[in-house]
């Protein structure tokens, strides 16, 4: 006895989207992520930033000037700015990085080498929970080696990376990419189709088809059809297959995934607007809350090389300096307020004191 003569009915749904099935899950490499432009434009937003930087010496509130050799130049065979993008690079794209210290006979640290993380394997003693690393078939211990982290896993003895952390949604959208290339060539949708008011046969129809794919390839000229035969172009648009959209949604994605504001992706802004003072908040939180995570691991480790009481810091003042008139209206309240001088003022523009540069000038007259 049936109480509810209810009809089952089955929906079938299909997305806008479908990639080809994997057969196994993919493990993405940076090299592999970096074919996607967001990734690339990511990577390259944190190297850009890392390249404006420097890194200054200080001994409790005073700055070292000159400071020491190993702040100034971290690696011999490179410069301070390289050093920093190498470090940062490797913490971006793997999670990790690794430094070999060489020291001389007095143990005094003499240079920093940024090594390629996959080649570095680090290993915990369970018992010791002492650390060591292996490398180019040697064990190296903490005191030789210096491991830096992205993020922290707990109980992992290896850092996180965004590449690492996102391996299914960053091997989604190259599965899209990849699909969106392939599919008008061999994704089954034909460039065409020919008509013919007339009754025709299966071999009839594969001649017309043969003949006008032999005729009408790129410049083959004007095309002829026979008495009732017609041909309509099947254009396919990226917005009637939503791959825009997807593809849109793969950019904020990303750019949440590295921390970085959509804007600086380049990115379309639904329903947002930029003005001057949002994008500048903008840029002060990707400092704080996104390059930081990066720059004080490199700090802290730098620091721990270098000789007691003296700590490393970078100076900010190039990702964080204003437009001239804010910058000269923050000068004149603290000369208004009293806690800068004129000569302090002019030391964080880059200038030298007032009374040396019009000795200066007295001297050159």
């Amino acid at each position: 006895m049936r109480w509810f003569p209810f009809k089952r009915e089955n929906v079938i749904t299909n997305p806008a989207v479908l990639p080809p099935a994997r057969k196994a899950f993919l493990t993405v490499s940076p090299r592999q992520a970096m074919g996607l432009e967001t990734v690339y434009r990511a990577l390259s937003i944190l190297e850009t930033a890392a390249k404006q930087l420097t890194i200054d010496a200080w001994r409790g509130a005073n700055l070292l000037t000159p400071p020491p050799s190993l702040v100034r130049r971290p690696n011999i065979g490179s410069t301070q700015s390289r050093f920093i993008v190498e470090t940062v690079a490797s913490l971006a794209q793997r999670g990790n990085a690794y430094w070999l210290i060489t020291r001389d006979q007095a143990g005094q640290v003499l240079t920093l080498d940024v090594l390629p993380p996959l080649e570095v394997t680090p290993k915990q003693d369970p018992q010791t929970k002492i650390i060591d690393f292996t490398y180019s078939g040697r064990i190296y211990s903490s005191r030789e080696i210096c491991h830096l982290k992205l993020l922290t896993v707990a109980g992992q003895v290896e850092g996180l990376g965004p590449i690492q952390a996102a391996r299914q949604s960053l091997a989604g959208a190259l599965d899209l990419a990849e699909y969106s290339s392939s599919l008008v060539k061999g994704g089954g949708i034909p460039t065409g189709i020919l008509t013919s008011e007339q009754q025709i046969t299966q071999a009839q129809a594969k001649e017309t088809r043969d003949e006008w794919n032999a005729t009408q390839g790129i410049g083959k000229g004007i095309a002829v059809l026979g008495k009732g035969t017609k041909f309509q172009v099947l254009s396919l648009k990226p917005e009637e297959i939503q791959f825009l959209e997807t593809q849109n949604f793969n950019v904020t994605q990303i750019a949440r995934l590295f921390g970085i504001p959509a804007r600086l992706m380049l990115a379309p802004l639904d329903g947002a607007s930029t003005t001057y003072a949002n994008a500048q908040q903008e840029d002060l939180q990707m400092v704080k809350w996104t390059l930081m995570a990066y720059l004080r691991e490199i700090e802290v480790a730098i620091t721990d090389v270098l000789p007691r009481g003296i700590t490393a810091r970078f100076n900010l003042d190039a990702l964080l300096r204003t437009d001239t008139l804010s910058r000269y209206q923050a000068h004149q309240i603290g000369i208004n307020a009293g806690f800068l001088t004129i000569d302090e003022v002019r030391a964080i523009e880059g200038l030298p004191p007032l009374q040396s540069q019009e000795s200066e000038n007295e001297n050159e007259q």
